[in-house]
C-alpha cells in the first residue's frame, strides 16, 4: 500500500465513494448496515453544506474519511469545528491514513479561521485516544458532557 492521499469531497461521486466507508463506520459503532441510508445521509449533509468531508485514498480506492461539522464559540465569537467522524478501513490501518485525515481536518480549521477542533471517543477506544494525544489534543478535565437522546 502506498502513502494515502487525502482530498476534499467535492461531488456526488465523491460522496458515493465515501458512503461504504461511512456505513462501515456506523457498523463499527453497532448500528445496522444501511448502505443506501449512509449515502443519502452524506449526500444531504454535502448538498446542504452542513458538513465537510475529507476522504483518504490508496490510489483510487477510498480507505478512510473524516467528517467535520461547524460549531461556534459564543463567548469567543468564533467558528469551532466538531471532528465528529473518523474512520479507516481495518485493512488500511497503520498506514498513517488516520493521522493524515486528522491533520487535514486541522488544516481546514485553520484555513477557516476557527478557534480549534473538538472531538469525543469511546472511553474504551485506547487506540483512538493515543492518536488524539499524539496530535496534541487535550482531554477535557473541566467539563462533563450531557446528552438527551430522542427516539
Amino acid at each position: 500500500m502506498s502513502e494515502p492521499a487525502v482530498r476534499l469531497a467535492e461531488s456526488a461521486d465523491d460522496i458515493r465513494a465515501a458512503a461504504p466507508l461511512f456505513d462501515a463506520y456506523r457498523v463499527f459503532y453497532k448500528a445496522p448496515s444501511d448502505p443506501q441510508g449512509a449515502y443519502a445521509f452524506l449526500l444531504e449533509r454535502w448538498r446542504l453544506r452542513e458538513s465537510v468531508l475529507f476522504i483518504a485514498f490508496d490510489g483510487t480506492t477510498p480507505i478512510g474519511f473524516v467528517q467535520l461539522y461547524p460549531l461556534f464559540l459564543s463567548v469567543g465569537m468564533r467558528r469551532f469545528w466538531l471532528l465528529n467522524d473518523l474512520f479507516v478501513m481495518p485493512q488500511a490501518r497503520r498506514t498513517g491514513a488516520a493521522r493524515l485525515l486528522m491533520r487535514r481536518a486541522e488544516q481546514h480549521a485553520r484555513e477557516t479561521g476557527a478557534a480549534g477542533l473538538t472531538l469525543s471517543t469511546a472511553a474504551d477506544n485506547a487506540t483512538a485516544q493515543a492518536l488524539y494525544i499524539s496530535e496534541d489534543y487535550d482531554r477535557d478535565e473541566q467539563f462533563f458532557v450531557f446528552n438527551k437522546m430522542f427516539e
